[in-house]
């Protein structure tokens, strides 16, 4: 079973990851033109993959807390 949980953290690793540089590319999208109206959007953007990203780090968190305490 920690097979499992270590191969699903690892595709949420992946995810996390993938999360982070889109939100990365939203505030630099912000960043180049700070007064503009897409500068607004990409900023919530940002925040909402923000909150995504750290639901995803914590389900890493739980999954490897999961399989460490199974040993």
């Amino acid at each position: 079973m920690n097979d499992r949980y270590d191969q699903i953290a690892e595709r949420l690793a992946a995810i996390e990851e993938e999360l982070r540089d889109l939100a990365y590319d939203r505030l630099s999208d912000a960043a180049r033109a700070p007064d503009s109206d897409d500068a607004a959007r990409a900023a919530v953007e940002e925040k909402r993959l923000l909150q995504a990203r750290r639901a995803v780090a914590k389900a890493i968190q739980v999954l490897s807390s999961a399989s460490t305490s199974a040993d």
